[in-house]
């Protein structure tokens, strides 16, 4: 049961991220500047979580938080959230909704590497489980850029009518600056997942590490915002499109999915989040075809099966290696209960 809690958690998580990816490129379309979007997010996810710290904010059994502590979450909020949503929004202004949640995918392979280096995920490539989950990092990779650059036929052909969503045509170059932003924003998302799992293990209070992300990205965000956009029209919010859009990123994403996702890093590890961003590829380019007028290709079906396919030869190598050091602590357990008793050093 506790293992099926970590799959369910991860599905809802990529679920609110391509909900996040189809809005969030719905309000850029309508006029929305990225750095104001990125700014009004982070202070719905702060000041929606505030009152709640008042009955679950306990500093009952973590440790004190000291000025370094508060510099390096400061650090890991500033340049992990505010950086990284201000490059990924700035680039979804030229992209398309499917295309800006094929980013997403790569952030598997950018953890998978740096979780290796720190020493946090393990590999031994002499191993079937190790060799399965290099294997389906590469496949999983393989069908996001298989999704998004090939794409043969259209399953269906999308209607000549304007919809009030619709993605707006953009240049050639346009579309390169976008794409390039977008996938610097995924770096820097990237890194910010792996400090995750040291930050958590410093402080392990979830409730309490999230909420000052939030405050503190809501501030660093802000005040970025404040110096570009000095036009207050460009701050106004209206019952429309840029309000839901801004409410759904702040409180379902940055404030519940992000507890959610620290509380999957502690249990299964940063890898093991970052590998199912995919499901939110999928997800998003249902919603798009529906919501923002874009069309399916047979590109999409041959990349989602190999999104499918790498995920599942990744989670079973995951599951092998879990069970393999399962079995050692128990042989280790064993092996010290069956040992002789000594008396003066010496075994009977």
């Amino acid at each position: 049961m506790e293992e099926g809690k970590a799959y369910i958690a991860v599905v809802v998580i990529q679920c609110s991220y391509a909900g996040m990816i189809v809005l969030s490129k719905a309000a850029m379309s309508a006029g929305m500047k990225p750095s104001i979007f990125v700014a009004y997010r982070q202070a719905f996810a702060f000041f929606t979580l505030l009152p709640f710290a008042f009955f679950f904010f306990t500093s009952k059994g973590s440790p004190p938080l000291t000025r370094t502590g508060l510099c390096k979450i400061f650090f890991a909020s500033t340049f992990g959230l505010a950086l990284c949503f201000d490059l990924e929004f700035t680039g979804f202004e030229y992209i398309s909704a499917t295309f800006s949640t094929a980013t997403f995918s790569i952030v598997p392979a950018f953890v998978f590497v740096m979780a290796v280096c720190l020493r946090i995920e393990s590999l031994d490539i002499h191993k079937w489980h190790g060799v399965a989950k290099v294997l389906g990092s590469i496949v999983i990779l393989s069908g996001a850029m298989a999704f998004t650059f090939y794409k043969g036929h259209a399953l269906y052909h999308t209607s000549t009518s304007h919809h009030p969503l619709e993605d707006k045509p953009h240049s050639k170059h346009q579309w390169i600056t976008g794409a390039f932003l977008a996938i610097a924003g995924q770096l820097v998302y990237a890194m910010w997942l792996t400090m995750q799992a040291p930050l958590l293990k410093q402080y392990p209070g979830k409730f309490r590490l999230t909420i000052l992300q939030c405050g503190f990205s809501c501030l660093s965000a802000t005040l970025y915002a404040a110096a570009v956009e000095r036009h207050p029209s460009a701050w106004k919010l209206r019952w429309d499109i840029h309000l839901l859009s801004v409410a759904y990123c702040g409180v379902i994403v940055s404030g519940m999915s992000y507890w959610l996702q620290a509380w999957v890093i502690e249990k299964k590890g940063p890898v093991f989040t970052a590998i199912f961003n995919p499901l939110a590829l999928i997800i998003s380019a249902i919603l798009s075809a529906f919501f923002l007028n874009e069309a399916l290709h047979w590109g999409s079906i041959l990349g989602c099966g190999l999104l499918v396919a790498g995920l599942y030869c990744f989670l079973w190598g995951k599951n092998q290696e879990a069970r393999i050091k399962a079995q050692h602590i128990l042989d280790d357990d064993h092996s010290q209960t069956s040992a002789p008793i000594s008396f003066n050093g010496k075994s009977p």
